[in-house]
């Protein structure tokens, strides 16, 4: 039996195909803002402030592993529903949060750990979604392109403080845009350019410090094209610690759009 605890994104709903597909017993822990899972019979609605709902829940199905998949939006604490352990909790999730989405998740690992329930991988049952060493699509990054990567490699690794920072978008050896609390959509809609087209690379990568078990960068036809719009050559993860949705559909927009997909 594992748990799913289960934020938005599509990522969800690819591993629920496949540990269906394999018939692996499971539950939902369904922390999404639409409750998209409220259908299953095996799910169940919670609060992120309701640590005992969630640690009894476990521990009624004999559930001594989870796996966090999709985005959980920073609680607004004041407002949040907090049970007995929810209360007894809380104040370290709190000072976790002003270091940044990361260390909330970080935090919530550990107070699982000390109920004796391990995090697994998010990627524990769909290893085919992360991609090798590469390049995916028939246009290859140009000298000029490799410089932006370099470029946008090189501020990613300087933003220690920028905790929620998975993405950098660089267009002619100048930083665009980074991302910040709005997630990938608002920077690439920062970064779009009337005057060039086709220029400028998005690259993302996990936070630095990031526990690899969750919360990796996901990438999906989506990204591929806001980019687009946005008048990007291309976009760059890192080599099995990223998520790669629709990845057939993806290397094929990018080929009809002479874009490139590349993972270092």
């Amino acid at each position: 039996m594992i748990g799913l605890i289960f934020g938005d994104t599509d990522f969800p709903s690819e591993i629920l195909k496949r540990v269906k597909k394999i018939k692996h017993d499971y539950l939902i822990i369904d922390l999404s803002k639409s409750k998209k899972f409220k259908k299953d019979k095996k799910s169940y609605s919670v609060s992120i402030g309701q640590f005992g709902k969630i640690i009894n829940i476990l521990k009624e199905n004999n559930c001594k592993k989870v796996l966090f998949a999709g985005k959980v939006n920073k609680p607004i604490f004041t407002k949040l529903k907090l049970d007995f352990r929810g209360i007894y909790y809380i104040p370290r999730v709190i000072k976790a949060s002003k270091l940044g989405d990361a260390a909330i998740l970080k935090e919530i690992i550990k107070i699982l750990k000390q109920n004796k329930i391990k995090t697994e991988n998010s990627l524990k049952f769909n290893p085919e979604l992360t991609l090798k060493k590469g390049n995916y699509s028939k246009i290859k990054p140009n000298n000029q392109d490799k410089v932006d990567i370099q470029k946008a490699i090189k501020t990613l690794n300087n933003l220690g403080q920028y905790n929620f920072s998975q993405g950098v978008v660089v267009r002619n050896k100048k930083v665009i845009s980074i991302e910040g609390e709005g997630g990938t959509e608002k920077m690439l809609k920062n970064s779009k350019s009337k005057k060039f087209k086709n220029h400028g690379v998005l690259v993302k990568f996990p936070k630095k410090k990031q526990d690899l078990r969750v919360d990796l960068p996901t990438i999906g036809l989506k990204t591929l094209k806001q980019s687009k719009t946005a008048g990007l050559k291309g976009i760059v993860v890192k080599s099995k610690q990223n998520v790669f949705l629709d990845k057939n559909k993806c290397i094929s927009f990018a080929n009809k759009n002479k874009m490139f997909i590349t993972v270092k």
